[in-house]
């Protein structure tokens, strides 16, 4: 237990710098944070979006209940289908009305035909597994056509996939940008220490032993800005839902996950700082 106390007697010792390092970390790990807090609820709302997915086979006029009720059977047993109702003419009228309340004028008399609406499974919602299966429905004989926004649903597609590729992109940046600010906070300690560290070398210390109090000081450093920060990230979201939107935050296991983020970067910047400047005293 001795690096963790000497880990803990470096932060009695200089605790004013303890103190800048931990909210230099714990700002870093805020932006960090507030980027991931935007990302999660950009995503959130993709799939809400996406939820709403949906293929649409207008019936024919005049098609028999039995031959409906076997089709509803047929795509709802497809592996891609969560599930299949019937719309009857009626119901579609009613709903558009309902939907569209300020044109019910419109809909005055008028006829709208029956459909059977698709809904389709989460992972199954992409532009080319919707098409397969608008395709297969269509050659119902009864389907007088099939719709589902194929231009809506490609763009959706394509959104996602650009979200996500910019949340890696940028996820991957404000995490380095951590390793950086931590490795330099620990820079300034191992810089402070640096007569002591030459004389525990010159009696016989292994680069193990001078490294290991650093490294925890690091993971402590890490623990306690991913802490603050997410206090932080906490506060920003309460005032974020109070006078701007409603907004998702971070589950249990998001936490727990940002927690060994922050104490993991804390390490990687520990290791990284002291591996250089080892080799300098």
């Amino acid at each position: 237990m001795r690096p963790v106390r000497d880990a803990l007697i470096t932060f009695r010792r200089s605790p004013l710098l303890s103190f800048l390092s931990v909210t230099t970390i714990a700002f870093s790990l805020f932006a960090f944070g507030l980027f991931s807090l935007v990302a999660l609820n950009l995503r959130t709302a993709l799939d809400q979006i996406e939820e709403r997915v949906e293929i649409r086979a207008f019936v024919a006029e005049g098609t028999t209940v039995e031959e409906v009720a076997a089709a509803l059977g047929d795509i709802g047993a497809f592996p891609e289908v969560a599930r299949a109702e019937y719309v009857s003419p009626e119901q579609a009228l009613e709903r558009a009305r309902r939907e569209l309340s300020e044109f019910s004028d419109v809909f005055e008399g008028a006829a709208l035909p029956a459909s059977i609406e698709v809904r389709l499974k989460p992972g199954h919602r992409d532009p080319k597994t919707v098409a397969a299966v608008a395709k297969r429905i269509g050659w119902y004989v009864f389907v007088d056509d099939v719709r589902f926004g194929e231009e809506w649903v490609g763009k959706l597609y394509q959104m996602r996939n650009i979200a996500t590729l910019a949340g890696l992109a940028l996820g991957l940046a404000f995490g380095a940008v951590a390793i950086i600010i931590i490795g330099a906070t620990i820079r300034m300690t191992v810089l402070a220490r640096a007569r002591e560290i030459s004389i525990m070398r010159l009696v016989g210390a292994t680069d193990g032993f001078v490294r290991r109090p650093f490294l925890i000081e690091g993971f402590l450093k890490g623990v306690l800005g991913g802490v603050l920060a997410l206090v932080l990230v906490g506060v920003a979201n309460h005032l974020i839902n109070k006078y701007l939107i409603r907004t998702v935050f971070f589950d249990e296991l998001l936490i727990v996950v940002g927690l060994v983020g922050g104490a993991t970067i804390g390490l990687l910047g520990s290791l990284v700082s002291v591996g250089r400047h080892l080799r300098r005293i």
